[in-house]
């Protein structure tokens, strides 16, 4: 038989104040759960009964009534923990920014907070909401590459000019071609989603070959024209600049946005583009290629289309690539707007340079 807990009483004036607790929705979750264990206490419900209902341990159960015993209501509250940080002084603060910005530590290629705390003898609490409030997050790295085309902000002004306000009775084509897009197929079936249990896939996989995919963007209406191949030559960007010659209708000019890849310059496609006037082509700066829309969309194709997928040959991979186009144009397509303008953009450039060289 378990043993009887001894009596236990509380006063009118305690009991009021617990029931307030309770009923003030301020009142921090903790010291309202609490303040209905000692009730329960009170009215003389078994230990045992508490713990089933307040999803509590039998050591919760006791140390709270022996607080409240000690100390009455009060005791019921969070007391002061030993060890509480320092607080931040302004020296300090500057301290951490400096060594953040200006130096790299010993043991590592970039500071963690686990690192800061270590040099400038703080909680890692505090250096997250100084690295916060200064807008500073050492463990993210982007890529970037300054363009050094003689012709950066003529080509700027050009391409921006045809997204910002397009000519009229024409279609601007975003164009670029993806290559070396692969069918991997991986060694065992993927482990589905689950509760509780993410998705799961080996890290191995199979080859199953490659395919190419040129696509030309609409940004008046956001559409695809797009067309898959084996091989990434000037053969298939000619075939492909076919495709939208039929694609678009006769009496609209067409402009091609396009990199500086050697296969859009052949001889072959320069004779092409002379015999059709209504193609004008525009020309990204090198190491430019954020400018180019199409770029974007490339990007969704990936995280959507491909880099979850498995296949098991290269026509399963044409066939997806082919599906999302469609899916792509009937559902998702919306016209293509760009804000930045070219003299922002030209502007920045020349920041970057700037501080690149010094």
């Amino acid at each position: 038989m378990p043993k009887p807990s001894k009596a236990f009483s509380i006063s009118r004036a305690e009991r009021a104040e617990l029931q307030r607790w309770r009923r003030v929705r301020n009142t921090p979750h903790s010291l309202a759960q609490r303040a209905r264990l000692i009730l329960l206490l009170a009215d003389g419900v078994a230990p045992v009964d508490i713990m089933a209902n307040l999803d509590v341990t039998r050591p919760t159960v006791f140390k709270w009534r022996k607080r409240f015993e000690q100390d009455g209501v009060d005791g019921l509250r969070d007391r002061p923990r030993p060890g509480q940080p320092r607080k931040l002084t302004e020296k300090t603060i500057k301290e951490v920014l400096r060594l953040t910005v200006d130096y790299i530590p010993r043991e590592a290629t970039h500071w963690s907070t686990r690192l800061m705390a270590k040099y400038a003898d703080i909680t890692q609490y505090q250096v997250r909401e100084i690295w916060k409030a200064a807008d500073l997050r050492p463990h993210r790295l982007k890529t970037f590459k300054i363009s050094n085309d003689p012709q950066f902000a003529e080509k700027v002004i050009d391409v921006v000019s045809l997204y910002m306000n397009p000519p009229d009775n024409a279609m601007v084509l975003s164009v670029d071609e993806k290559t070396q897009i692969q069918a991997l197929d991986h060694t065992q079936p993927m482990l589905p989603l689950r509760p509780g249990q993410i998705e799961r896939r080996t890290h191995d996989y199979t080859r199953h070959g490659t395919a190419s995919l040129y696509a030309a963007f609409d940004i008046a209406s956001g559409e695809i024209i797009g067309r898959v191949t084996r091989r990434h030559r000037a053969k298939e960007f000619l075939a492909f600049l076919r495709q939208i010659d039929k694609a678009v209708p006769d009496e609209l000019d067409v402009h091609l946005i396009l990199d500086n890849s050697s296969t859009h310059k052949t001889n072959a496609v320069q004779k092409w583009l002379t015999e059709r006037p209504r193609f004008h082509t525009h020309f990204t700066p090198t190491s430019a290629s954020w400018l180019n829309a199409v770029e974007g969309w490339f990007a969704q194709l990936e995280r959507r289309a491909l880099q979850r997928s498995t296949f098991t040959s290269v026509a399963e991979l044409r066939d997806a690539i082919r599906q999302f186009i469609k899916a792509h144009n009937i559902e998702t397509a919306k016209p293509f707007r760009w804000t930045a303008s070219a003299n922002a953009i030209i502007a920045a450039t020349n920041r970057a340079r700037q501080h690149a060289a010094a």
